[in-house]
């Protein structure tokens, strides 16, 4: 396809899925709540910020603590890549929790990818980018179908699972806003209560148990399950990392809080 047949072109607001199927692979569409832009695989530099006239996407624009110019994407020519740089004073979240912070850069994959600029004043603004890979393929319309439980990724032994609906039972129940696992003992004193346990646990059991969870998971691919990949201090990192993982993928959900005799 000819670049001459997809110029650089501004975006009405929702789904830009008929411009995606017609697009050249490379091209990148940026959606705000005000509607978005979208370039071809060329040198361009796409603005997106609060200042609705200086920027090519609009974001935030009744909200103050967003920067005028928060944020750019960025490709040097036909063959190169998309980058993300933060010019704005607040972060930007990535779908994998990673925070850029201002003047950090990193390459857009193909694929969606939703970002997220946090308000100091409890509010969210996204931002949605989609690069179009080789196939230009877009999901297809599911509104017709039955809904179907999502794919549980991870396999868990029974006792696993126990073990580890113990940890996030601060995350299952939902009550708090920043839940953290539990400490192995009170991870083992639910664990030893529930009349699913088969054996006595204590707190190194329990601590072995969810090691060998994360090796198997690293071994699958799944990264930020190991010291060498968080950095000091670890904390409870990796039991965060862990949780979040089984949690994304329905690998634990709530209801595996039946499991538990005492949800105190």
């Amino acid at each position: 396809m000819e670049y001459g047949n997809f110029p650089p072109q501004m975006l009405p607001p929702g789904s830009p899925s008929d411009r995606v199927i017609s697009s050249p692979p490379g091209t990148i569409f940026v959606l705000g709540p005000e509607g978005g832009y979208a370039v071809p695989p060329r040198r361009y530099t796409l603005l997106f910020g609060r200042d609705r006239e200086d920027v090519h996407v609009p974001v935030g624009v009744d909200d103050p603590t967003v920067s005028r110019r928060h944020g750019l994407f960025t490709r040097t020519g036909a063959d190169g890549d998309w980058w993300l740089i933060n010019t704005g004073n607040l972060p930007i979240e990535l779908p994998d929790g990673v925070l850029m912070l201002t003047g950090h850069k990193r390459i857009i994959a193909s694929g969606y990818t939703p970002l997220v600029i946090n308000s100091s004043k409890q509010r969210s603004h996204l931002v949605e980018v989609r690069v179009v890979d080789e196939d230009r393929r877009y999901p297809r319309s599911t509104s017709s179908a039955e809904t179907v439980d999502p794919e549980t990724v991870h396999e868990l032994s029974p006792q696993e699972r126990l073990v580890l609906t113990a940890l996030a039972r601060r995350y299952l129940e939902g009550h708090d806003a920043f839940p953290l696992p539990l400490a192995w003992e009170d991870t083992a004193r639910l664990v030893n209560a529930s009349p699913y346990a088969t054996k006595s646990w204590t707190h190194k059991s329990v601590a072995n148990a969810v090691e060998d969870v994360r090796e198997r998971l690293h071994r699958r691919g799944v990264r930020g399950l190991r010291r060498d990949e968080v950095g000091e201090p670890v904390g409870s990192t990796l039991s965060v990392n862990l949780i979040r993982e089984l949690l994304k993928t329905a690998t634990l959900s709530a209801q595996d809080l039946e499991l538990l005799a005492d949800q105190e």
